[in-house]
């Protein structure tokens, strides 16, 4: 037993002392509390339970094994992404030179980020909403990545319901997108590429593939528009059913399940990665693509989209700003080394984005030989490449079906712990910030996973790809890179770089290199006010195909997007007008940590001293 003496007042700000004791089991501490009262000491004695949280009402769970953890961040950040964008802007702008951008912002701004997320969710222990108890001002910026981890769960869950439709179809002598036989094909089907040389555009009608994409599993020829719906596909809608189901059971009992959930979910999609890998570099052409996927242009890199899109990469690819590195590293015990875990897992996903890209490119080198035309006329991105041009491919090796049962087998996985990680930042996050709702933890992800659920049919129905297309553009583009902005200033300049370092140091035993507090403070700020500006700047009207949105589609979009980022000034609003005493009462309250709210009763505010704003 270990006892420390300090005043009463200060209670609520003892956390750090036991925390040497979070890897020995449940023992106690005994805090010998010391009140002065007319020159006389009062001494009070209380024990605490260094696993509690710091409210000390009840024990938080913790991952069950460290390994838990490390799979289910990098589950989350490895997603589908990393198989159809990375590999494509690589290609795009000028091969091996797009890594000289791509790693630079990672150095700059995604790494940072990440660590700060990580450790900022683990000194904690709350939600994506709950961290704010540092400064109550910026609360509501944790709503904000929360409803976008729920709008992204709308269209997200979606994805992998295609991808097992995919994978029931495949279970078949021969795949239902070989030829153009089917019910659903259209007079216009073709298995013939042509290329028009006058247009530099491969002129193929409609291949089998798509037809099968677009007409066979979205039945999206039964839709003139996102005004003329329908009702759900039953097919779709059983997919989307299991797959809600097994969301759920991987979440309802909290870390202690879905911790080993990840254990098949994050590490299959590398058996498959190397598995297609090793298929894809025997074809005919293989090495073609792969040598387009490395080939190095560094003109390119005076070019400003091509900086542009990495940055953009960065921003999205290891998942900060949804409050799923928060939630995850909420249940961490206090002394672990999120430094290591941060550099790990932002590593290991920056070279799993990099990797596909062989797997992708082989598979395009051969479809590129096959049809004869030329790589570019293949090479593309989005949902289009791996259910349109991927499973074509596939199609046409010896045992297609069982290689395509491999390849949707990986998709599922890697949608999966993505789609729990942002589940569990809205849950965790709501639970926390709403103490009564832990007792009901198993009624309360029932209810997220099936509001999720009703949602997402419409992302089923006949139009369902224009809703898709929407909340896609608009759920998580400009409103994620707000909210990051958002996140970084509250913490690195309102709460201070200095005092979030020594959070660091009680956690790990060593405070954070002049680097990394460089660029929490200047470096990452300045980079997310650059793409926040950049993203309304460079800000097209989504669209399918050749379909275009009408304008209330687009102003719903926005509003969706706007929902989000209102919630920092509302919730801010709100502090200030709900905290008593003057004006300069309520803002110091609402931006000094809710355990010292006994100094600013003493006038004791760093954040109006000078010497809080320049330090580092």
């Amino acid at each position: 037993m270990i006892k420390g003496r300090l005043p009463i007042g200060q209670m609520s700000s003892v956390v750090a002392p036991a925390k040497q004791l979070n890897d020995m089991g449940p023992k106690e501490v005994e805090l010998i509390l010391v009140k002065e009262q007319n020159g006389v000491q009062f001494t009070n004695s209380t024990l605490i339970n260094p696993a509690q949280t710091t409210t000390g009402t009840e024990e938080r769970e913790t991952w069950a094994k460290k390994i838990d953890f490390l799979l289910s961040v990098i589950g989350f950040a490895v997603d589908l992404a990393n198989v159809w964008r990375f590999p494509y802007l690589c290609y795009k702008n000028g091969g091996g030179a797009f890594l000289v951008p791509y790693l630079f912002f990672m150095v700059i701004a995604g790494m940072p980020l990440f660590y700060m997320e990580l450790a900022l969710g683990q000194y904690n222990r709350e939600g994506a909403a709950g961290v704010w108890k540092i400064c109550p001002l910026f609360k509501g910026v944790g709503f904000t990545v929360i409803l976008i981890s729920l709008y992204v769960g709308f269209y997200y869950n979606v994805i992998i319901a295609w991808a097992l439709y995919y994978l029931f179809s495949s279970f078949t002598g021969n795949l239902p997108w070989v030829n153009c036989n089917n019910t659903w094909n259209s007079l216009n089907c073709s298995d013939i590429w042509t290329f028009n040389r006058s247009s530099h555009n491969v002129t193929h009608r409609s291949t089998p593939a798509a037809e099968f994409f677009e007409r066979g599993v979205l039945h999206l020829h039964e839709s003139e528009g996102i005004n003329d719906l329908g009702l759900p596909r039953w097919q779709l809608t059983s997919c989307l059913t299991v797959v809600i189901v097994v969301l759920y059971f991987s979440l309802w009992k909290g870390v202690r399940t879905s911790g080993k959930v990840v254990w098949i979910t994050a590490t299959m999609p590398y058996v498959v990665l190397i598995g297609l890998l090793l298929r894809g570099v025997t074809l005919p052409g293989a090495i073609d693509g792969i040598k387009a996927y490395l080939s190095v242009d560094f003109h390119r890199l005076w070019e400003t989209s091509v900086w542009i899109d990495a940055a953009t990469q960065i921003c999205f690819s290891l998942g900060v700003g949804f409050g799923v590195l928060i939630a995850f590293s909420s249940y961490n015990k206090f002394s672990n080394n999120c430094y290591r875990d941060a550099i790990i897992t932002s590593s290991v996903n920056s070279l799993t984005s990099f990797f596909s890209g062989f797997v992708i490119f082989s598979f395009l080198g051969y479809m590129a030989q096959k049809h004869n035309v030329a790589l570019e006329d293949v090479a593309t991105d989005g949902p289009g490449l791996v259910f349109i041009i991927y499973p074509e491919a596939i199609a046409t090796l010896p045992w297609s079906s069982v290689w395509s049962v491999i390849f949707f087998i990986m998709l599922l996985t890697l949608g999966i712990d993505s789609a729990m990680g942002g589940m569990e930042s809205v849950i965790t996050g709501l639970i926390d910030e709403f103490k009564f709702l832990r007792k009901h933890r198993e009624i309360f992800t029932l209810f997220i996973v099936v509001s999720t659920f009703l949602i997402s049919l419409f992302c089923v129905t006949n139009g369902g790809i224009y809703v898709f297309t929407l909340l896609d553009h608009f759920a998580a583009g400009t409103s994620i890179l707000f909210g990051v902005l958002i996140e970084a200033i509250g913490i690195a300049w309102f709460y201070g770089v200095g005092r979030f370092s020594d959070d660091i140091e009680e956690m790990i035993g060593h405070r954070p290199g002049l680097y990394w507090r460089l660029c929490w403070k200047y470096v990452s700020p300045l980079f997310l006010l650059c793409m926040v500006v950049i993203s309304f700047g460079t800000f097209k009207p989504p669209y399918y195909g050749t379909y275009v949105f009408p304008v209330w589609a687009n102003i719903i979009g926005w509003c969706v997007a706007i929902s989000s980022m209102a919630m920092v000034p509302i919730y801010a609003i709100y502090k200030l007008c709900v905290l008593p005493g003057t004006f300069r009462n309520k803002l110091a309250y609402a931006i000094t940590p809710e355990r010292e709210h006994h100094l600013v009763e003493d006038g004791e505010v760093r954040q109006f001293n000078l010497r809080h704003w320049l330090m580092i």
